[in-house]
């Protein structure tokens, strides 16, 4: 038996699980409403306020899956009570963020083209359900992406630190707040 998979999810007040026909789960919470199909071998099961997922088999496949989609129904539970958070922080001389509206514009250091003129900053929109903050005034920059969604508010993260990742030299770059760099020695003269 799956470890995870075995273990039931409890279900806090205030949020509402329902599961359709070929295994659509709708979790609707405080924060907003999330919905997902499963693989329709799994039996997902809502007894009270215990959620229950079991499998058909001992396959391969079917022992995979059966901890992924009790996983999957975790992080939906959780998002919506909770929601999912993500912090960047952009360390280098020169390099900023700020918010205009719904867009965040990163300063990076590049010189980019668009459209055959100069461009010096990237764009990063919100979403309906990603949510951007930027700590400008703090040393270094923070950028916090906020959201119901697991993967979305992880997939957000990981498009704004693939503008500029961090180097091992001098550490320049965006990076995760509980990210460690490994540092490597420069050049060293003779």
């Amino acid at each position: 038996m799956s470890r995870i998979g075995r273990m039931p999810i409890t279900v806090p007040a205030g949020v509402t699980v329902t599961i359709a026909d070929n295994n659509v789960v709708t979790v609707k919470g405080p924060l907003g409403t999330l919905t997902e199909q499963f693989n329709s071998r799994m039996m997902i099961k809502l007894e009270g306020t215990e959620l229950t997922v079991t499998r058909p088999t001992d396959e391969k496949e079917d022992r995979s899956l059966h901890g992924l989609t009790r996983a999957l129904l975790n992080n939906m539970v959780v998002g919506v009570t909770q929601g999912y958070s993500k912090t960047l922080e952009i360390i280098g001389v020169g390099y900023k963020a700020a918010k205009v509206g719904k867009t965040v514009e990163l300063y990076l250091g590049h010189s980019l083209m668009s459209n055959g003129k100069p461009q010096q900053k990237f764009i990063i929109e919100e979403t309906d359900d990603i949510k951007l903050e930027v700590a400008d005034k703090a040393i270094p920059i923070t950028i916090t992406v906020k959201g119901i969604n697991k993967q979305a508010v992880g997939q957000m993260a990981a498009v704004i630190r693939s503008k500029r990742p961090p180097e091992p030299y001098h550490g320049k770059g965006v990076k995760y707040a509980d990210e460690r760099i490994r540092r490597k020695a420069g050049k060293t003269g003779k």
